[in-house]
């Protein structure tokens, strides 16, 4: 059977008859409810959990500061060593890679 996807989708039977602007407003006040919000403590995202995550551990990492033969990269922000250096350009260093 072919399908009018044109067609109104509401039925003759779901829509009101002529009722007057008085009796679906009193109809709609009777049937109006006040939204409550109910928020519990689990409800943040802190009380999600991914699966397969790690809960409850902490990653130890040691930071180890930059070493003189070491140098930030200005455009990937990342630590090479002196021998990656491409160019320097008013304090600004790049890598190889970024100046590639």
């Amino acid at each position: 059977m072919a399908t009018d996807y044109d067609a109104p989708r509401v039925a003759q039977e779901d829509q009101p008859a002529n009722e007057s602007l008085e009796a679906i407003q009193a109809q709609r006040s009777a049937t109006t409810q006040t939204a409550l919000i109910d928020v519990e403590d689990g409800d943040t995202a802190e009380g999600f959990d991914l699966p397969g995550a790690v809960v409850d551990d902490e990653l130890l990492v040691e930071v180890v500061p930059v070493q003189e033969d070491e140098f930030t990269c200005m455009s990937c922000f990342l630590v090479h060593h002196r021998s990656q250096l491409a160019l320097e350009k008013n304090g600004a260093k790049y890598c190889r890679e970024c100046e590639g």
